[in-house]
């Protein structure tokens, strides 16, 4: 069997704003599992050409890149790496604008729902 190979990253790569660690928190919580972590992944699709795809799950895969940030635990794959350095993950309770919400200074151009992105 061979070996996994997880790269521990920083928080340049993305930081977890305290209302999306508290929120990911009580989700992982209500979950029954409090040592899980958030799975970003940058995907085709959107209305902007590409999009958020965000999983809570156990732990890592092979070659993820793990950050660790305001208590949260982000994996990500090093393809979505790319598209992602430097990104801040809020969450908003906006009845109409609420969820979480990505920062991302990669991005040349954003859609109007925060969830989709071309770069």
């Amino acid at each position: 069997m061979t070996e996994m190979k997880v790269v521990r990253g920083n928080e340049r790569l993305i930081r977890v704003l305290e209302p999306a660690s508290r929120h990911l928190r009580g989700l992982l919580e209500r979950q029954g599992r409090p040592e899980g972590a958030l799975r970003i992944a940058v995907v085709g699709g959107g209305c902007s050409g590409l999009q958020y795809q965000m999983d809570l799950v156990d732990g890592p895969r092979d070659r993820d890149l793990m950050v660790e940030s305001n208590g949260v635990t982000v994996l990500i794959d090093p393809k979505s790496a790319l598209f992602v350095g430097g990104s801040e993950l809020d969450f908003s309770e906006d009845l109409q604008h609420g969820g979480f919400k990505v920062s991302n200074p990669n991005a040349a151009v954003t859609c109007s729902c925060g969830e989709s992105f071309a770069a």
